[in-house]
């Protein structure tokens, strides 16, 4: 029987490994973050007893999620080498390592591509009027500092997934003009998979930087479809739109969202570290809520088909065996 492949919805069977909390920005509505030096790294045996314990579960993609250590900071060199060692280990037990630690140099990105498939930033706002609140005290946060990663990862054929966090002060303008500067990148260099589109949503951890913002409001979900429906417009039509399913408690909602124009749901693993406390839906809850409605749910790599060339001969032999294991 034939898969209509306009009803499929996609995901990646991923697990996040984070090298360390610690980050010198404090953006005022972060669940992720803890005080430099509070800490200690995580280790190359520690990861590797997580991913033995990976191995034959069905995982994927290794997401190297990193709090991040000051451009200028003593640790930044071993911090890259650690995030760089991770995924060479990654890669070593049989998984496609994505790595996301916020903005790198050109050279850092161009290390970390030798062991990446692909990688990852969020552009969240391009407006600078929130370097006046939520981002006052996050320094990587400038939006050109965020837009040159993109720029970066076009020319080094990286291919890259961004997005934009909803619900942080912007306007609607704001996103238009967040979704229309991917896009023209995008014209240059044809280089960006997916573009997450997430609503902000309050957890635990938030509120322990003084800020008169830090207890904003969560993003209201049921405005995610008009915001899909208007970013599949602005965006060129071989971007793939992303939405994080654990943060739609409405499965109604959901199925409006997709569609809307959203296709793909994301790495799905055991925690949302961005957002502890709400926890992942999981593949079997996912197809019953898709399967009704006449979507089905398949999984995908963290790099998509079309860029397969661009990776490292070193890597493009497990993105081989993961498109035969995974057909």
């Amino acid at each position: 029987m034939s898969i209509n492949n306009s009803r499929l919805i996609t995901y990646s069977p991923a697990y996040t490994i984070v090298p360390t909390y610690e980050c010198f920005n404090r953006c005022s509505y972060c669940n992720f973050r803890t005080e430099p030096g509070q800490n200690s790294w995580l280790t190359l045996s520690a990861a590797s007893s997580i991913l033995q314990q990976l191995q034959n579960k069905n995982v994927c993609e290794i997401l190297i999620l990193s709090g991040e250590v000051h451009p200028h900071s003593p640790k930044r060199q071993d911090w890259l080498q650690r995030i760089y060692d991770l995924c060479a280990l990654a890669l070593t037990m049989g998984f496609l390592p994505h790595t996301n630690a916020g903005p790198l140099s050109f050279a850092e990105m161009q290390k970390l591509k030798q062991v990446n498939v692909s990688m990852g930033l969020m552009l969240e706002q391009l407006t600078p009027k929130l370097l006046n609140t939520v981002h006052q005290h996050a320094p990587s946060k400038i939006p050109e500092l965020r837009l040159q990663q993109l720029e970066w990862a076009g020319k080094l054929k990286i291919p890259f997934t961004t997005g934009l966090l909803l619900g942080i002060g912007e306007t609607v303008d704001d996103c238009w003009e967040t979704l229309t500067a991917i896009s023209h990148i995008h014209q240059r260099y044809h280089h960006i998979q997916e573009v997450i589109l997430q609503p902000h949503s309050p957890g635990l951890k938030q509120g322990k930087i003084p800020s008169l913002l830090h207890n904003l409001p969560p993003f209201n979900p049921y405005q995610l479809p008009e915001i899909i429906a208007q970013a599949r417009q602005i965006l060129p039509p071989d971007i793939t739109i992303q939405i994080p399913p654990n943060l739609i408690k409405d499965d109604q909602w959901l199925l409006a969202c997709i569609q809307a124009g959203a296709r793909d749901l994301g790495g799905i693993g055991p925690k949302d570290e961005v957002n502890p406390d709400y926890p992942h839906l999981q593949e079997q809850e996912l197809r019953a809520i898709l399967q009704p409605a006449g979507w089905n749910l398949v999984p995908r790599l963290p790099v998509y088909p079309q860029f397969d060339d661009w990776s490292c001969t070193e890597l493009k032999e497990g993105v081989k065996n993961w498109r035969i294991a995974i057909s």
